[in-house]
């Protein structure tokens, strides 16, 4: 094909509304895209041909974003695994009960009450949260299971029974020792929007020495700091 002739085609191929990747598909033609622009300097692109390559854009968009977010993906699961690889001994440092003691302890100074005296009170929503605390109390003290009571604070359109349940499961205590759960009166009348939202769960445990031995473990590692 000799190069006016391919160039007249060129041209006719643009003024259809091809694209310069489309017109090197259909002719088979290796030619550079700027070649290709200078011969179609002077041609009048067709009406639709603006929408059509808005939609080219944003179909490349909707490619690109999704090819950023599973690179994304393997570095963030790479990232993880080299952080786990770097903490995955501390585990074995929890064998000795005085370390764990220090990590229940730094557990209960965010999230407990330090005013009680006579017990241990401790509350989140985290269903998590929760099960660590119980599994550090329960492991680094001889526990009283009778001494646990637990109470739930939900929502005015929350299903009670069911939040008891859940929590039960959660912390292996019976649902003979739930106090009365605590409805938030500011809820009344408004939908709950989370869903999985389980309330907040306050554990309350009855032992003036282990709330005495966790307050000064708080206090030793602060002054010693």
């Amino acid at each position: 094909m000799v190069k006016t002739e391919l160039k007249e085609k060129v041209i006719k191929l643009r003024k259809q509304g091809k694209t310069y990747l489309e017109i090197q598909k259909i002719l088979k033609t290796s030619i550079p895209k700027s070649t290709l622009s200078y011969w179609c300097k002077d041609a009048k692109l067709p009406k639709e041909y603006q929408e059509k390559i808005r939609h080219i854009v944003l179909k490349n968009a909707e490619k690109g974003r999704a090819i950023a977010l599973i690179v994304n993906r393997i570095k963030r699961e790479k990232y993880i695994k080299e952080v786990k690889d770097r903490v995955k001994h501390l585990p074995d440092k929890l064998k000795e009960k005085d370390t764990a003691k220090i990590a229940l302890a730094m557990l209960y100074l965010g999230e407990g009450s330090k005013r009680q005296r006579g017990s241990i009170m401790f509350g989140n929503s985290d269903p998590f949260i929760i099960s660590l605390f119980l599994r550090l109390l329960r492991y680094c003290y001889r526990i009283d299971e009778s001494k646990f009571r637990c109470t739930l604070q939900c929502r005015a359109d929350q299903n009670i029974e069911k939040l008891e349940n859940f929590w039960s499961q959660i912390t292996k205590i019976p649902l003979s020792q739930f106090y009365k759960a605590k409805i938030d009166p500011r809820t009344i009348g408004k939908p709950s929007k989370k869903l999985n939202y389980k309330g907040v769960c306050r554990i309350d445990y009855f032992s003036g020495d282990v709330f005495m031995e966790l307050k000064q473990i708080i206090a030793v590692i602060f002054e010693s700091l």
